[in-house]
């Protein structure tokens, strides 16, 4: 079985976010670079069915050389070999169509996908990459079993869990639940070295029209000052809810 786990390179969510060009545009100054976690708990999954099912694995980015350690590191972790398509993740479609590429050049059974990348939140690249592939498809993927070619899959849903059957080729949209924090993998100084010899190979972007750009950033609203309210005085508290806060 051929896996490809799709990598996003995406700030620390301890990093303090700035802006600049009138925050039109993200700085990156100061900021440290991480897999995206809900592409972690795939590509962890993955290294469970390399060791159980003697799968391949495939670790893919869109973005420029600046990826690469973060690549790496998915490396050190035990996927057997990197890809970058050399280009900048503008907007989901574009992604989309450079991953989908990458999908039907190498022939892949499986592809993994993180629900959605913690940066821009957009939640739509994995569906895409499926309908670009003409790929099945299940997205808050919480659970992963493959017999052959038939697929059980688990999907959270509202107040729930779903499990449907499918066939390979798939695409799922996984998140947490597919592994759990405690089984996420460290690399440990063995496996960097032994990344340092796996294939990392660029390739160029097909062309792809971006549809999307972002016009403006800005950060959430600071938080305003503390009234306190004394627990006898009703009449003034239900009067701030109303006037001022106007949730009632």
């Amino acid at each position: 079985m051929k896996i490809l786990v799709c990598i996003s390179h995406v700030p620390d969510t301890t990093s303090k976010i700035n802006f600049t060009e009138g925050d039109s545009k993200f700085d990156t100054n100061g900021v440290q670079f991480v897999i995206n976690p809900n592409d972690e708990f795939g590509l962890t999954r993955a290294m469970w069915f390399k060791e159980k099912q003697a799968a391949n694995v495939t670790v893919v980015n869109v973005g420029g050389a600046e990826t690469e350690p973060t690549l790496r590191k998915a490396l050190a972790i035990g996927a057997d070999a990197a890809i970058r398509i050399n280009t900048m993740p503008n907007d989901g479609f574009s992604v989309a169509k450079q991953l989908a590429n990458v999908v039907k050049d190498g022939g892949y059974d499986l592809v993994i996908a993180g629900r959605e990348s913690i940066d821009y939140n957009g939640g739509m690249v994995p569906g895409m990459i499926a309908g670009l592939t003409n790929a099945n498809f299940v997205n808050n993927c919480i659970g992963l079993e493959i017999d052959g070619t038939t697929v059980k899959a688990v999907r959270e849903i509202d107040g729930g869990k779903e499990t449907v059957s499918t066939t390979l080729p798939l695409v799922i949209g996984g998140q947490k639940g597919l592994v759990e924090e405690s089984e996420l993998r460290i690399p440990n100084m063995r496996g960097i070295m032994m990344a340092r010899q796996k294939p990392l190979t660029v390739v160029e972007p097909i062309e792809a029209n971006t549809e999307t750009s972002s016009v403006k950033f800005e950060k959430p609203a600071p938080k305003g000052a503390v009234k306190l309210v004394s627990p006898d005085n009703l009449d003034e508290l239900i009067s701030l809810l109303h006037n001022e806060a106007k949730v009632i």
